[in-house]
């Protein structure tokens, strides 16, 4: 695996790691609603790409790297949804979203690359 591929896995592990962190603190009643989507967006983002990977051919790959992308966007949009609601603080928000932006490029470098 090259060192762009290692680093964007590293990028999408510290982004789901993070997403389930900030989640920690969101109201109890979100627990089944935007707590879950959320996570299970940015767990989406990772696992879609390391299966899309696994599986070597072009077109397979591509179709997991737009589901990756697509979670990508999901999370971004659940990201932003939570702050406006005050379920956490500006900073979290600045982090998530860089790391979101930094994994939609390089995931977007790849897509167009196939």
């Amino acid at each position: 695996m090259s060192q762009f591929h290692e680093d964007l896995k590293h990028k999408m592990d510290e982004f789901a790691h993070f997403s389930y962190k900030i989640t920690r603190s969101f109201p109890k009643d979100e627990l089944y609603g935007i707590t879950s989507q959320l996570r299970r967006a940015a767990l989406s983002v990772i696992l879609n790409y390391i299966e899309g990977y696994a599986r070597k051919r072009d077109k397979v790959y591509k179709n997991f790297l737009e589901i990756s992308y697509g979670s990508l966007k999901e999370a971004k949009y659940l990201l932003h949804f939570s702050f406006k609601e005050n379920y956490y603080p500006v900073e979290d928000y600045k982090k998530a979203i860089r790391l979101a932006e930094d994994i939609g490029g390089m995931l977007w470098g790849i897509l167009r690359k196939i």
